[in-house]
């Protein structure tokens, strides 16, 4: 992790409070103590990266543009959603390249198959003892993969999951610093501060990693990914809760094809332009969310991101203090992203 992510915190909220003192407490605490937002921090942005290690287009797009990134997310840990042991989902083919080992960073999360499973968390949870087993057998997979920070994602939570979430979180966090990593970030839904509040998260993370796209997902009516203004309502709550220096912002690089007869399908930008032009579909922006958007007589509609909205993004993230950006994934981006990262 680059020094800047650890810039000054202009609305840092005091985590002493019990869980029903910040429930009661909290919406006072941010007006108080965040009156006004920070200002545009001055510097160059840092961009991470996460790949996608089933997708070969994702490896090239580290091998050619990697060196833009300040983190690049390459190992993935899943759990066994029987037995709760941590296990490589894949093989970090990637990751000791010269170029990437430096900045390869390890994403642990309790999502298998086609779902985030909360049952795992809640099993592990629920005893201090198997949590610690737990985060001592990820910490082992850390450091034999020789990485130096950690992504840890456990979506699908509730509120009344927060004492096991707290609870894992705590010590994989303590596990793995143990092993030498020296920056761990929790990734939180955008929205959902009930069951993930930031300030009690922070307490055994250093960064929390709001998720600000499927704003519209495959199970979802067609719609904008990452509509600006959705993106900045749930991004300004979460740098009201912790400030803006605390925060690594994840906004997408991709796209989904909604089809009439067939399952909603990822789609990257190339293969948007491709499509488009091979069925003389008019692939124009859409003014209200400034996310690119085609409709076919055939029945499909697409909403893809490209470098116009992610500046857009950026830019108005920036506005908010936010200096570090996460994307989601890389391999699917339109070129000229790297344009806009590389400047």
């Amino acid at each position: 992790m680059r020094a800047n992510t650890r810039l000054r915190t202009p609305c840092k909220i005091g985590l002493s409070f019990t869980r029903r003192a910040l429930g009661q407490a909290f919406p006072a605490l941010i007006l108080a103590s965040c009156a006004h937002l920070p200002a545009q921090p001055r510097g160059q942005p840092a961009y991470w990266g996460f790949t996608g290690p089933w997708d070969r287009r994702s490896d090239s797009s580290v091998i050619e543009h990697g060196s833009s990134l300040a983190q690049i997310i390459t190992g993935w840990i899943a759990l066994d959603t029987t037995s709760f042991r941590p296990f490589l989902l894949y093989s970090d083919s990637i990751g000791n390249l010269p170029t990437v080992a430096p900045r390869k960073t390890a994403l642990i999360t309790s999502y298998f198959g086609t779902r985030f499973h909360p049952e795992i968390i809640r099993g592990i949870g629920g005893s201090p003892q198997v949590s610690a087993i737990t985060a001592g057998a990820i910490a082992a997979l850390v450091d034999s993969g020789g990485y130096r920070s950690v992504v840890v994602d456990f979506e699908g939570m509730t509120p009344r999951d927060l004492d096991q979430l707290l609870t894992v979180t705590r010590a994989v966090a303590d596990s793995v610093r143990a092993h030498g990593v020296s920056t761990v970030v929790i990734a939180v839904p955008a929205a959902d501060t009930a069951a993930y509040p930031a300030p009690l998260l922070l307490q055994p993370a250093d960064l929390i990693m709001p998720v600000l796209y499927d704003q519209h997902w495959s199970g979802s009516p067609p719609g904008p990914i990452a509509a600006p203004d959705w993106v900045m309502r749930n991004l300004g709550t979460r740098v009201a809760e912790v400030g803006a220096a605390r925060i690594v912002a994840a906004f997408p690089l991709y796209g989904y094809r909604w089809r009439r007869s067939a399952e909603t399908e990822i789609i990257s930008y190339d293969e948007a332009r491709r499509l488009t032009t091979m069925t003389n579909t008019s692939l124009s922006r859409d003014h209200a969310s400034a996310t690119l958007h085609a409709i076919s007589p055939e029945g499909w509609e697409i909403w893809v991101t490209d470098r116009a909205l992610l500046a857009t993004l950026v830019r108005e993230a920036r506005q908010l203090g936010v200096s570090t950006f996460a994307l989601w994934r890389l391999g699917l981006e339109d070129a000229g992203v790297w344009d806009l990262i590389g400047r």
